[in-house]
């Protein structure tokens, strides 16, 4: 099952690198890092629809009341972070 808390925790340190912080302990500091590293990608001219899609799942998942509503969403952010990893490798290498 896919909740808020295994996505940032399995994204947070490659998050935290591109958005120069700690790596987040909570969802909302996640959330806030993605939309860091989403900004911090796009200055280095990398695609950023998938990382502001996962920013509005997350945020949206994090304020549904509907059990339904939030495990598609949570999928939905975990889909568009899939290439996360990847992206962070080619961001080392740039800076």
């Amino acid at each position: 099952m896919i909740t808020a808390d295994t996505i940032r925790i399995r994204y947070a340190a490659n998050i935290a690198f591109v958005a120069e912080e700690e790596p987040a302990t909570t969802v909302s500091d996640f959330i806030d890092q993605l939309h860091t590293a989403a900004e911090n990608f796009g200055m280095a001219r990398f695609d950023t629809d998938e990382l502001e899609n996962a920013v509005t799942y997350l945020s949206d998942a994090a304020s549904s009341t509907d059990e339904t509503e939030r495990a598609v969403l949570l999928k939905r952010a975990a889909e568009n972070l899939a290439y996360v990893d990847d992206l962070a490798d080619e961001y080392r290498l740039m800076v």
